[in-house]
Protein backbone atom coordinates (compact mmCIF):
# COMPACT_ATOMS: atom_id res chain seq x y z
CA UNK A 1 0.00 0.00 0.00
CA UNK A 2 3.12 2.23 0.34
CA UNK A 3 3.50 3.10 -3.21
CA UNK A 4 -0.23 3.93 -3.36
CA UNK A 5 0.07 6.53 -0.81
CA UNK A 6 3.40 8.18 -2.09
CA UNK A 7 2.04 8.46 -5.88
CA UNK A 8 -1.19 9.89 -4.30
CA UNK A 9 1.40 12.63 -2.24
CA UNK A 10 3.11 13.28 -5.71
CA UNK A 11 -0.63 13.54 -7.04
CA UNK A 12 -1.07 16.09 -4.73
CA UNK A 13 1.77 18.03 -4.99
CA UNK A 14 1.37 18.14 -9.14
CA UNK A 15 -2.17 19.54 -8.40
CA UNK A 16 -0.44 22.65 -6.36
CA UNK A 17 2.08 23.33 -8.81
CA UNK A 18 -0.76 22.99 -11.22
CA UNK A 19 -3.17 25.63 -9.71
CA UNK A 20 0.34 28.14 -8.57
CA UNK A 21 0.70 28.20 -12.60
CA UNK A 22 -3.16 28.57 -13.87
CA UNK A 23 -4.02 31.06 -11.20
CA UNK A 24 -3.21 34.66 -11.79
CA UNK A 25 -1.23 36.65 -9.55
CA UNK A 26 -2.93 38.74 -7.33
CA UNK A 27 -2.90 42.46 -6.74
CA UNK A 28 -1.51 42.22 -3.45
CA UNK A 29 1.01 39.38 -4.58
CA UNK A 30 1.75 42.16 -7.56
CA UNK A 31 2.77 45.17 -4.97
CA UNK A 32 5.12 42.37 -2.91
CA UNK A 33 6.89 41.48 -5.89
CA UNK A 34 10.83 43.32 -5.96
CA UNK A 35 11.60 45.55 -8.33
CA UNK A 36 14.75 45.05 -10.72
CA UNK A 37 17.46 45.96 -8.73
CA UNK A 38 15.69 45.57 -5.03
CA UNK A 39 17.90 43.57 -3.04
CA UNK A 40 15.69 44.61 0.08
CA UNK A 41 14.55 40.55 -0.18
CA UNK A 42 17.52 39.18 -1.55
CA UNK A 43 19.27 36.88 0.92
CA UNK A 44 22.38 38.70 3.17
CA UNK A 45 25.87 37.86 1.87
CA UNK A 46 27.95 35.56 3.76
CA UNK A 47 30.21 37.65 6.01
CA UNK A 48 33.91 38.04 5.62
CA UNK A 49 36.47 35.91 8.02
CA UNK A 50 37.56 37.51 11.39
CA UNK A 51 40.87 38.00 10.29
CA UNK A 52 42.82 39.92 7.87
CA UNK A 53 46.64 39.34 8.60
CA UNK A 54 48.61 36.60 10.10
CA UNK A 55 50.82 36.73 12.88
CA UNK A 56 54.58 36.43 12.50
CA UNK A 57 55.66 32.59 12.38
CA UNK A 58 58.77 33.12 13.78
CA UNK A 59 58.25 35.15 16.07
CA UNK A 60 54.64 33.20 17.27
CA UNK A 61 56.39 30.87 19.75
CA UNK A 62 58.58 32.35 22.56
CA UNK A 63 61.81 31.42 24.00
CA UNK A 64 60.48 29.64 26.95
CA UNK A 65 58.31 27.54 24.59
CA UNK A 66 61.07 26.33 22.37
CA UNK A 67 63.40 25.65 25.54
CA UNK A 68 60.71 23.24 26.83
CA UNK A 69 59.85 21.79 22.92
CA UNK A 70 63.88 21.37 21.79
CA UNK A 71 65.51 20.71 24.62
CA UNK A 72 68.81 20.91 22.65
CA UNK A 73 68.39 24.68 22.26
CA UNK A 74 69.16 25.01 25.83
CA UNK A 75 72.23 23.39 25.73
CA UNK A 76 73.55 25.63 23.62
CA UNK A 77 76.79 27.35 25.34
CA UNK A 78 77.63 29.32 22.10
CA UNK A 79 75.04 32.44 22.30
CA UNK A 80 75.28 33.58 18.46
CA UNK A 81 74.36 29.65 17.89
CA UNK A 82 71.46 29.65 20.35
CA UNK A 83 70.20 32.93 18.94
CA UNK A 84 69.91 31.58 15.33
CA UNK A 85 68.28 28.07 16.76
CA UNK A 86 65.62 30.57 18.77
CA UNK A 87 65.04 32.05 14.93
CA UNK A 88 64.06 29.43 13.12
CA UNK A 89 63.39 29.21 9.63
CA UNK A 90 60.24 30.71 7.80
CA UNK A 91 59.03 28.08 5.05
CA UNK A 92 58.43 29.25 1.36
CA UNK A 93 55.55 30.81 0.89
CA UNK A 94 54.02 32.88 -2.37
CA UNK A 95 51.21 35.18 -0.43
CA UNK A 96 52.39 36.28 3.53
CA UNK A 97 48.53 37.57 3.88
CA UNK A 98 47.41 33.98 3.48
CA UNK A 99 49.82 31.46 4.59
CA UNK A 100 52.64 31.52 6.71
CA UNK A 101 55.22 28.94 8.61
CA UNK A 102 58.59 28.54 10.54
CA UNK A 103 60.56 25.74 11.56
CA UNK A 104 62.82 24.92 14.35
CA UNK A 105 64.99 22.14 14.76
CA UNK A 106 67.40 21.21 18.25
CA UNK A 107 69.68 18.40 18.45
CA UNK A 108 70.44 17.58 22.25
CA UNK A 109 72.73 14.25 23.36
CA UNK A 110 69.53 11.87 23.52
CA UNK A 111 67.51 12.86 20.71
CA UNK A 112 66.69 15.63 17.35
CA UNK A 113 63.88 17.63 17.92
CA UNK A 114 61.58 19.12 14.96
CA UNK A 115 58.99 21.95 14.99
CA UNK A 116 56.64 23.22 12.55
CA UNK A 117 54.33 25.90 13.06
CA UNK A 118 51.79 27.05 10.28
CA UNK A 119 49.36 29.65 9.86
CA UNK A 120 46.30 29.46 6.70
CA UNK A 121 44.15 32.34 6.39
CA UNK A 122 41.62 31.20 4.36
CA UNK A 123 39.30 33.58 1.66
CA UNK A 124 36.67 32.61 -0.29
CA UNK A 125 36.00 33.44 -3.47
CA UNK A 126 32.30 32.30 -3.80
CA UNK A 127 29.78 34.74 -3.04
CA UNK A 128 27.57 32.12 -1.62
CA UNK A 129 30.35 30.74 1.05
CA UNK A 130 31.60 32.64 4.05
CA UNK A 131 35.53 32.68 4.70
CA UNK A 132 34.71 30.34 8.34
CA UNK A 133 32.87 27.52 6.01
CA UNK A 134 35.62 27.46 3.48
CA UNK A 135 37.76 27.36 6.26
CA UNK A 136 35.83 24.35 8.33
CA UNK A 137 36.29 22.53 4.75
CA UNK A 138 39.57 22.76 4.57
CA UNK A 139 40.08 21.78 8.90
CA UNK A 140 37.46 18.44 8.47
CA UNK A 141 40.17 17.30 5.29
CA UNK A 142 42.84 17.33 7.41
CA UNK A 143 40.82 15.75 10.23
CA UNK A 144 39.64 12.83 8.09
CA UNK A 145 43.11 12.67 6.64
CA UNK A 146 44.43 12.12 9.99
CA UNK A 147 42.21 9.07 9.92
CA UNK A 148 41.15 9.78 13.87
CA UNK A 149 39.86 6.32 15.81
CA UNK A 150 36.32 6.25 17.15
CA UNK A 151 36.50 7.82 20.79
CA UNK A 152 35.99 5.45 23.04
CA UNK A 153 35.01 8.18 25.73
CA UNK A 154 33.56 11.97 24.67
CA UNK A 155 36.57 13.77 23.35
CA UNK A 156 38.06 15.95 25.52
CA UNK A 157 41.37 15.35 25.46
CA UNK A 158 43.14 13.60 29.29
CA UNK A 159 40.58 13.26 32.04
CA UNK A 160 43.31 15.10 34.35
CA UNK A 161 43.97 18.16 31.65
CA UNK A 162 40.31 19.87 32.08
CA UNK A 163 42.27 23.24 31.09
CA UNK A 164 40.58 25.09 28.02
CA UNK A 165 44.39 25.40 26.57
CA UNK A 166 45.06 21.77 26.11
CA UNK A 167 48.03 22.40 28.28
CA UNK A 168 47.99 19.41 30.34
CA UNK A 169 47.75 20.98 34.11
CA UNK A 170 45.02 23.84 35.42
CA UNK A 171 48.27 26.28 35.40
CA UNK A 172 48.68 26.15 31.74
CA UNK A 173 52.15 24.67 32.27
CA UNK A 174 53.27 21.23 30.96
CA UNK A 175 53.43 17.93 32.28
CA UNK A 176 55.71 15.38 32.60
CA UNK A 177 54.91 11.89 32.66
CA UNK A 178 52.51 10.42 35.84
CA UNK A 179 53.49 8.74 38.77
CA UNK A 180 54.53 5.07 37.58
CA UNK A 181 55.37 6.43 34.13
CA UNK A 182 58.84 5.88 32.57
CA UNK A 183 58.74 8.77 29.95
CA UNK A 184 61.22 8.50 27.10
CA UNK A 185 62.79 5.64 28.47
CA UNK A 186 59.93 3.00 27.99
CA UNK A 187 59.61 0.10 24.86
CA UNK A 188 57.24 0.41 22.46
CA UNK A 189 54.68 -2.22 22.79
CA UNK A 190 53.72 -4.72 20.05
CA UNK A 191 52.61 -2.85 17.03
CA UNK A 192 54.47 0.19 17.01
CA UNK A 193 54.30 0.77 13.31
CA UNK A 194 53.79 4.24 12.46
CA UNK A 195 50.18 4.05 13.08
CA UNK A 196 47.89 5.92 15.56
CA UNK A 197 47.47 2.59 16.96
CA UNK A 198 51.59 2.67 18.67
CA UNK A 199 50.81 6.11 20.60
CA UNK A 200 51.69 4.73 23.84
CA UNK A 201 55.02 4.97 25.24
CA UNK A 202 53.73 6.15 28.62
CA UNK A 203 54.81 3.13 30.69
CA UNK A 204 50.83 3.10 31.65
CA UNK A 205 48.56 0.09 30.79
CA UNK A 206 49.00 -3.11 29.30
CA UNK A 207 51.75 -3.54 26.50
CA UNK A 208 50.88 -2.49 23.15
CA UNK A 209 47.60 -0.79 24.53
CA UNK A 210 47.12 2.64 23.97
CA UNK A 211 45.36 4.83 27.22
CA UNK A 212 42.31 6.12 25.62
CA UNK A 213 43.80 9.70 27.14
CA UNK A 214 46.33 8.99 24.80
CA UNK A 215 45.09 8.28 21.81
CA UNK A 216 44.69 10.31 18.62
CA UNK A 217 41.36 12.22 19.48
CA UNK A 218 39.63 15.53 18.29
CA UNK A 219 39.69 18.55 20.93
CA UNK A 220 37.08 20.39 22.74
CA UNK A 221 38.51 24.09 24.10
CA UNK A 222 40.30 24.85 21.15
CA UNK A 223 39.43 27.39 18.75
CA UNK A 224 36.41 26.72 17.17
CA UNK A 225 37.14 23.04 16.32
CA UNK A 226 40.42 20.92 17.33
CA UNK A 227 42.44 17.37 16.62
CA UNK A 228 45.45 15.37 17.39
CA UNK A 229 47.40 12.85 16.18
CA UNK A 230 50.16 10.81 17.49
CA UNK A 231 52.13 8.44 14.95
CA UNK A 232 55.59 6.39 16.20
CA UNK A 233 57.00 5.02 13.20
CA UNK A 234 59.28 2.12 13.12
CA UNK A 235 62.46 3.98 14.06
CA UNK A 236 60.80 5.37 17.07
CA UNK A 237 60.37 8.85 15.59
CA UNK A 238 57.30 10.53 17.05
CA UNK A 239 55.48 12.97 15.70
CA UNK A 240 52.61 14.73 17.08
CA UNK A 241 50.09 16.73 15.27
CA UNK A 242 48.16 19.54 16.84
CA UNK A 243 45.46 21.48 13.94
CA UNK A 244 42.77 24.10 15.02
CA UNK A 245 40.58 26.24 13.40
CA UNK A 246 39.71 29.72 14.41
CA UNK A 247 37.13 31.55 12.47
CA UNK A 248 38.98 31.94 9.32
CA UNK A 249 42.19 30.49 10.29
CA UNK A 250 43.53 26.90 10.26
CA UNK A 251 46.70 26.52 12.49
CA UNK A 252 49.20 23.17 12.20
CA UNK A 253 51.63 22.35 14.83
CA UNK A 254 53.81 19.45 13.87
CA UNK A 255 56.28 18.69 16.23
CA UNK A 256 58.26 15.15 16.43
CA UNK A 257 61.62 13.96 18.39
CA UNK A 258 63.77 11.20 16.90
CA UNK A 259 66.18 9.32 19.83
CA UNK A 260 69.61 9.34 19.18
CA UNK A 261 69.40 5.38 19.82
CA UNK A 262 66.53 2.85 18.90
CA UNK A 263 66.02 1.70 22.13
CA UNK A 264 64.26 5.37 23.27
CA UNK A 265 60.74 5.88 22.46
CA UNK A 266 59.89 9.69 23.02
CA UNK A 267 56.71 9.88 25.62
CA UNK A 268 53.47 10.27 24.16
CA UNK A 269 52.39 12.30 27.02
CA UNK A 270 54.97 14.59 27.44
CA UNK A 271 55.18 15.40 23.52
CA UNK A 272 51.08 15.79 23.50
CA UNK A 273 51.14 17.96 26.47
CA UNK A 274 53.59 20.09 25.34
CA UNK A 275 52.07 20.62 21.80
CA UNK A 276 48.37 21.30 23.39
CA UNK A 277 50.02 23.52 25.66
CA UNK A 278 51.54 25.44 22.15
CA UNK A 279 48.07 25.63 20.95
CA UNK A 280 46.84 26.55 23.75
CA UNK A 281 49.02 29.83 23.30
CA UNK A 282 48.69 30.39 19.51
CA UNK A 283 44.81 30.35 20.01
CA UNK A 284 45.16 32.69 23.01
CA UNK A 285 47.09 35.32 20.65
CA UNK A 286 43.97 35.08 18.11
CA UNK A 287 41.46 36.20 20.88
CA UNK A 288 43.77 39.03 22.06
Amino acid sequence: MQPKAYVSGVAALLAVLLAGCTGGPSDDEDQDDPKPGDTTTAAAAPQPGKYRTLPEPCAAVSHGALDSLLPGVGQLTDEEQRERAYEGTATITYDTDRKVGCRWKAESATATDHLLVDFERVVSYDNAVSDDARATEIYLKKEEAADLPEPATPSSGSPESPDPTGSGTPDGSAAGPRPGQSGSGSAPGPGATGTPDAANSSGSGAPGTTPTALQPRTLDGLGDAAFLDDVLTDSKQRTVTVVFRTSNVVVTIQYDEQPATTTDVPSSEEMQDRARNLAGRLAGTFDD
